[in-house]
C-alpha cells in the first residue's frame, strides 16, 4: 500500500507553471532565467502559505538546470534536477534562520560560500524566515551578502519584512507575494479533488478557500481534513460542520428579516446561532462580511471584489438588489462599532442584540423619522415607504386665550423695531424705574401704563465705543428676566459707597468658580458717576462679555444687598495706555511696608529680608 502524503506536500508545485496565484512574479523570474540576468541576492516577502519557499526552490532548480525548456522551466531530467528532486543536491542549500540565528551560524554559512559548485553553475543558498536573525548575525552577513563569489546566489524568504535591517534590504531584489484569491484556491482544490478521485461541491470548495485566508497550504490542509471526515464526498454541509463555520443561509435569512423590519425573527436567528455553540463575536463579524459582500454585489463594477462564486454569488446579487446602499453602509458601521465595543462590554449578548435591533430599524423603516425643517421633506425608507412626503404641522395662528402671568410677560418681550404690549390685566400699579442713559448697557425698566399691566420701555443699547449695535443675546435674556412681575415694591433706600463695596466683595466671595468674572471684579472697583450709577472699567472685551452674561444675576444681587432698585452699572474697556502697573513681589512688599508700619516691625523682629 502506498504511503499517504498530505496534499500540501504531494501537490507542491515543482515548475513555474504549477505555481498558483503569482503570475507576475513567475513571469519576471522566468525571464531572468531565460535571459541569464540573475542578481546575487533576492528577497521574497509575503504571508504564510503563498509560495515563497516553493518559488525559491523552483527558481534555484531552474538556475542550475542543464536542459531548460525555451520558456525557462526546469527539465526535471538532468542530473542537477534529479539530485534536487531526490534532496541530495550539494548546490542548493536551505537554512532555517529561526533555529540558526546566531553569529556562529552565519559564520558557518560564510565558510560554505567559499566552496564552488560540484556540478552546475551556481550554489544557491535559501534562507527561510530570515527576519529571525539577530542584529549581530545580520551585521556578520552584510559583507558576504553584498559581494558574494560569482557562483553564489542568495534567496531570502520572510513573512515580516519590516523586521529586516534596511542595510540588508538595500542589497536584495525584493519580490512581494500577494494573497492567493479564493477563486484561484477553489480552482486548484478542484484540480486536487479530480486527481484524488474525490467529489466536491463548488460551494464547499469556496468555503474552504474563504477559511484559508489567502494561504494555499492552509487550504490544502483543510481540504484533507474535510475529505477525511466525508470519505471523499466533500459537500457544503460537511465543510461547515467540520470547520465550525456559520452557514451562509443564516445571514441571508437575517437580512431578509432586516428588510421586513422583523426584530423578533432576527433575535431568534441570533439565539439559534448561539445554541449551536458559535461565539457572538464570530457572528457579528460574519454579518459584517455578509453586508460587505452585498455592497460589492450591488454594483457590477465591483464584481471582481466578490469573494464567493457559483450559486452563492447569484444569491448575493439577488438579495443586494432589494437593499439600499445607504442602509448597507450604515449597517456595516453598526457592526464595526459593535465589534470594537465587544471586548469591553459587560453584557455581550445585549450588545449584539441591540445592534440587530438598530439594523432592523434602518432597513424596515421603524426608525424615528426626522422632523421636517422647512416645507416638504422627502424621507427615504424601505417597506413601501420610499417617496412618501410629510408636511410640517402648521404653526398656531393665535396664542391661547388664558396665559400665566410669566408667559404673558415673556410674550411682551420687545423686538428691535418696536415694543409690543400684552393684553391688559388687572395688577397693582408699580412706580416707574428711572431710565438710564442710552449710550451704555443698562437693565431695562418697567413702566406702568394707566394702572394696568406693566409694559416694557425699550432702552436703546450702544457698544462700548458708542457706536449703535444690534441688541445682543445676553441683553435679550435680561429683558425677558426683567419683564417678570416683581414680588416686592420698588426699593429706593439710600446707600453709601462702603455698603456698595461690601456688596461687590460679597458677590466675589460667593462665586469662586467664575474665574474670568471674579478676576475682572478683583482687578478694579466701580467708580460712582452720579446718583446710583456706577462705571466699571475692565481690561478687554472678553471680560465685558462675561460681565454682560452675568449682569442679571449680578444686578439682582447688588440691588438686593443695598435695597435700591435704581442702582445701575456701566461697563467699558480700559483705554489703551492706561493699563495699571504690574507689581513684582518685592515692589508689592515695599509698598505694603510703607503703608503699614506694623509690617515693618514684623520684618525687623524676625530679621527677615527682601529677596
Amino acid at each position: 500500500m502506498e504511503k499517504y502524503v498530505v496534499s500540501a506536500r504531494k501537490y507542491r508545485p515543482s515548475t513555474f507553471k504549477s505555481v498558483v496565484g503569482q503570475h507576475a512574479l513567475v513571469n519576471t523570474l522566468k525571464n531572468a532565467v531565460v535571459s541569464d540576468r540573475l542578481a546575487h541576492s533576492y528577497l521574497f516577502c509575503g504571508q504564510r502559505g503563498v509560495g515563497k519557499t516553493t518559488m525559491a526552490r523552483i527558481f534555484a532548480k531552474a538556475i542550475n538546470c542543464e536542459h531548460r525548456t525555451p520558456d525557462g522551466e526546469p527539465c526535471n531530467e538532468c542530473e542537477s534536477c534529479k539530485a534536487f528532486n531526490e534532496q541530495r543536491s550539494m548546490n542548493i542549500i536551505e537554512l532555517d534562520a529561526a533555529s540558526n540565528n546566531s553569529v556562529d551560524d552565519i559564520r558557518q554559512l560564510t565558510d560554505q560560500v567559499l566552496i564552488p559548485p560540484s556540478m552546475g553553475r551556481y550554489r544557491v543558498f535559501i534562507v527561510d524566515e530570515v527576519h529571525m536573525l539577530s542584529a549581530a548575525a545580520f551585521n556578520a552577513f552584510l559583507k558576504t551578502l553584498e559581494e558574494p563569489p560569482s557562483y553564489v546566489i542568495f534567496i531570502l524568504a520572510t513573512t515580516e519584512r519590516q523586521k529586516i535591517l534596511p542595510t540588508i534590504l538595500s542589497r536584495c531584489q525584493k519580490y512581494d507575494f500577494q494573497r492567493i484569491t479564493p477563486a484561484d484556491i477553489a480552482e486548484h482544490l478542484q484540480y486536487v479533488a479530480e486527481c484524488e478521485g474525490y467529489t466536491a461541491e463548488p460551494e464547499a470548495l469556496n468555503v474552504i478557500a474563504q477559511k484559508a485566508d489567502g494561504a494555499m497550504r492552509d487550504a490544502l490542509s483543510i481540504f484533507d481534513q474535510v475529505a477525511a471526515s466525508s470519505l471523499g464526498n466533500i459537500t457544503y454541509q460537511a465543510a461547515i460542520d467540520n470547520l465550525n463555520i456559520l452557514d451562509y443561509d443564516y445571514y441571508f435569512r437575517l437580512v431578509d428579516a432586516f428588510l421586513e423590519g422583523n426584530v423578533e425573527q432576527s433575535l431568534l436567528l441570533f439565539k439559534d446561532v448561539r445554541d449551536h455553540g458559535f461565539d457572538s463575536k464570530v457572528f457579528i463579524n460574519g454579518l459584517a462580511s455578509h453586508l460587505r459582500e452585498l455592497v460589492v454585489a450591488h454594483t457590477p463594477a465591483l464584481a471582481s471584489l466578490l469573494e464567493v462564486t457559483g450559486d452563492i454569488a447569484q444569491r448575493y446579487v439577488a438579495q443586494s438588489a432589494r437593499c439600499s446602499l445607504n442602509h448597507l453602509y450604515q449597517s456595516m458601521d453598526l457592526c464595526n462599532t459593535c465589534d470594537l465595543s465587544y471586548t469591553n462590554a459587560t453584557n455581550k449578548q445585549f450588545l449584539v442584540e441591540l445592534t440587530l435591533i438598530k439594523i432592523c430599524q434602518l432597513f424596515g423603516g421603524n426608525a424615528p423619522a426626522p422632523q421636517p425643517q422647512q416645507g416638504l421633506k422627502k424621507l427615504e425608507g424601505n417597506g413601501g415607504q420610499q417617496g412618501q412626503t410629510h408636511t410640517a404641522a402648521p404653526a398656531p395662528t393665535s396664542a391661547p386665550q388664558a396665559l400665566q402671568p410669566a408667559q404673558q410677560m415673556r410674550t411682551a418681550a420687545p423686538q428691535p423695531s418696536a415694543a409690543p404690549s400684552v393684553q391688559p390685566r388687572p395688577v397693582s400699579p408699580q412706580p416707574s424705574v428711572r431710565q438710564a442713559a442710552p449710550q451704555v448697557h443698562v437693565m431695562p425698566s418697567i413702566k406702568a401704563v394707566g394702572g394696568n399691566a406693566p409694559r416694557l420701555v425699550g432702552v436703546p443699547t450702544m457698544s462700548i465705543r458708542g457706536a449703535a449695535s444690534p441688541q445682543p443675546a445676553a441683553q435679550k435674556t435680561e429683558v425677558a428676566e426683567a419683564s417678570q412681575p416683581q414680588s416686592h415694591p420698588l426699593r429706593t433706600k439710600a446707600f453709601t459707597e462702603e455698603e456698595f463695596r461690601e456688596a461687590w466683595c460679597e458677590f466675589v466671595r460667593s462665586h469662586p468658580d467664575e474665574i474670568i468674572l471674579i478676576n475682572a471684579m478683583k482687578a478694579s472697583f466701580p467708580v460712582k458717576v452720579d446718583g446710583e450709577t456706577y462705571e466699571f472699567v475692565v481690561d478687554n472685551q472678553a471680560q465685558v462679555d462675561k460681565v454682560e452674561s452675568k449682569r442679571p444675576e449680578l444686578m439682582t444681587f447688588l440691588r438686593g444687598q443695598v435695597s435700591n432698585d435704581n442702582l445701575q452699572l456701566r461697563v467699558k474697556v480700559r483705554e489703551a495706555g492706561t493699563q495699571e502697573k504690574l507689581w513684582t513681589q518685592k515692589e508689592l512688599l515695599l509698598e505694603m511696608v510703607e503703608r503699614n508700619p506694623k509690617a515693618k516691625r514684623f520684618i525687623d523682629h524676625f530679621h527677615l529680608g527682601f529677596a
